[in-house]
C-alpha cells in the first residue's frame, strides 16, 4: 500500500511504542493531593477564583479564562484548597496553582447522558468553551478558539490528528482501540460546530489496527469520515505537515490552517468534546502514557489534571536504577523535568523515564547540512543558530525563525549535538523583545 506523507524533510526515529502499546487504560486512584495550575493552556493563564480553605467540588470552576486565548480550569476532585502557591509546570512557565487535598469519598456528577444533537453549533461551541477543552496533543491551544469560524470563511476539511508520531507515546492509540465509538462521536461534535465539507482522521501505519477499527465503526454509524493511513514519519503530527500529508495543501508562512480552509483537532480533544457534549463533563482528567526504558511498569493511565509526576511514577512501580532523565511529553518535543513534584497539565500526553541516551557534549558546527535537509519547514537551522549565538536575533528572524516548529528534527540529526531547539526558543524570545 502506498501511504501518504508530507514531502519535505522529517526523520524516522525508532517509535519505541512496544513498551506501552498493549497496556490497557487504567484509572489512577485519586491522589491525596493535587496541584492544579492556572497555566494549563496556551495564552493567558486563568485567574484563580479560590482561596486557601475553600471547599471545591468535582468539576467546579476554580480558574476563569483571562482573555480570548485562555481557558477555564476546573477542580478534578472533591476536596479542600489547602494552599495557593506559585508552581513551575512542565513547559517551564510559572503560574498560580491551587493545592487541593482530596476527600476520601468522591462524587461522580457525570452519569446522566444528554442529547447534544438538539444543540445549535453556537451552543456546542459555548459548551466546549465552558468545559475548558484545549488541544491535548501538547500545544494546548483553546479548542473553542480553534473552532470559532470567522464570518466569510468556510471549512473545507476537518482533519483529526490521530498520528501520535512521537516515540514512546501510546495514549491516543489506546483511546482509539478502547473507546472508538466515543472518539468518533466527539469528532462529529467538532464537525457539528465547524461544518466541514469533509472529515479525515490521519493515523500512522504503525497503528493499522486502529485504522481498521475506526473505519469499521464509522461505516457502522454512518458517519461521513475517511480514516487515512499515513506513512511513519516525524513530525507528521504537526498540523501543517498533517495538512500536507492528507489533502496536499501548504499553509503559507505566518498563516493559519483556517486560511486554507482547514481545522485540525487532536484526537484526545475529540474524546474530551464527547464527554463534554454527552455528560457535560469538563476537562478534569486525561490519558497519559508513562513509559521509557527506566520505568518499572509502563502504563497508560487515566489521571486527574494536577497529579504530581511522583504519584504517576510510584503507581508504575518506580524508577529503575539506571534512570537519568525525566521527560514530560515525547522525547522529540517534550520538556526535561528535574522535579518529580511537577504537576500534570491538560497537555501532558506522556511522562518518560529514560536512561542516559547520548554523551553530554557538543562540538562546533561541521556544515554537514543535515539540519537543512531534514527541516520540514524548509528553513536553514545552521544559519539561524549561528546568528542567535552571536546575538543577531533580527537576522535569525529574517531567515524564518518564527516559522520554526521546534520539532527537533535538526537536533536529532546534528552530529555535533548542538542545542539547536534551545537556541531557537531563546532567539524567538529575544527577537520579540527587540521588536
Amino acid at each position: 500500500m502506498k501511504l501518504a506523507t508530507f514531502s519535505r524533510g522529517g526523520v524516522h526515529p525508532a517509535d519505541k511504542k512496544d513498551l506501552s502499546k498493549e497496556k490497557k487504560l487504567e484509572r489512577l486512584p485519586i491522589p491525596s493531593e493535587l496541584v492544579v495550575s492556572m497555566s494549563e493552556h496556551l495564552g493567558a493563564p486563568a485567574v484563580l477564583t479560590k482561596k486557601k480553605g475553600d471547599t471545591v467540588s468535582r468539576g467546579e470552576v476554580i480558574g476563569t479564562a483571562a482573555g480570548y486565548i485562555s481557558a477555564d480550569v476546573h477542580s478534578p476532585v472533591d476536596g479542600v484548597v489547602v494552599d495557593i502557591r506559585k508552581v513551575r509546570v512542565q513547559s517551564g512557565a510559572v503560574a498560580d496553582a491551587a493545592v487541593i487535598k482530596s476527600n476520601e469519598t468522591q462524587s461522580n456528577p457525570w452519569t446522566d447522558k444528554h442529547d447534544w444533537k438538539k444543540l445549535s453549533s453556537e451552543e456546542l461551541l459555548d459548551l466546549v468553551r465552558k468545559m475548558g477543552i484545549v488541544g491535548m496533543g501538547g500545544a494546548t491551544f483553546p479548542t473553542a478558539v480553534k473552532l470559532t469560524i470567522p464570518m466569510g470563511k468556510e471549512v473545507d476539511a476537518l482533519i483529526i490528528n490521530g498520528v501520535e508520531c512521537e516515540p514512546y507515546l501510546t495514549s491516543d492509540y489506546r483511546l482509539m482501540i478502547e473507546k472508538p465509538d466515543e472518539v468518533l462521536e466527539g469528532v462529529m461534535v467538532a464537525a457539528a460546530i465547524a461544518k466541514p465539507k469533509k472529515i479525515i482522521i490521519g493515523i500512522e501505519a504503525n497503528k493499522m489496527d486502529a485504522v481498521a477499527l475506526l473505519s469499521e465503526k464509522a461505516a457502522a454509524h454512518g458517519y461521513p469520515i475517511t480514516v487515512m493511513p499515513l506513512k511513519m514519519k516525524y513530525p507528521q503530527g504537526d498540523e501543517k505537515q498533517l495538512i500536507k500529508a492528507t489533502i496536499r495543501r501548504e499553509v503559507p508562512s505566518g498563516k493559519l490552517p483556517l486560511d486554507v480552509g482547514v481545522v485540525v483537532c487532536n484526537l484526545g480533544s475529540c474524546y474530551a468534546m464527547y464527554e463534554a457534549a454527552v455528560y457535560n463533563k469538563p476537562l478534569v482528567e486525561r490519558v497519559i502514557t508513562v513509559s521509557g526504558e527506566s520505568i518499572s511498569e509502563p502504563k497508560n493511565l487515566i489521571a486527574p489534571i494536577g497529579t504530581k509526576f511522583s504519584d504517576l511514577i510510584a503507581y508504575c512501580g518506580g524508577e529503575k536504577d539506571d534512570a537519568v532523565s525525566m521527560v514530560a511529553g515525547g522525547p522529540m518535543m517534550g520538556f526535561a523535568v528535574y522535579d518529580d513534584s511537577t504537576p500534570m497539565v491538560k497537555g501532558s500526553s506522556g511522562l518518560l523515564i529514560l536512561p542516559k541516551m547520548v554523551d553530554d557534549f557538543s562540538a562546533p558546527c561541521v556544515l554537514c547540512g543535515k539540519c537543512v535537509q531534514h527541516c520540514p519547514m524548509g528553513l536553514q537551522p545552521n544559519k539561524m543558530f549561528r546568528n542567535i549565538k552571536y546575538g543577531n536575533y533580527q537576522a535569525a528572524m529574517d531567515l524564518g525563525l518564527m516559522d520554526c516548529k521546534e520539532c527537533g528534527c535538526c537536533a536529532y540529526t546534528c552530529p555535533s549535538h548542538l542545542p539547536l531547539v534551545q537556541g531557537f526558543k531563546l532567539g524567538k524570545k529575544m527577537g520579540r523583545k527587540k521588536k
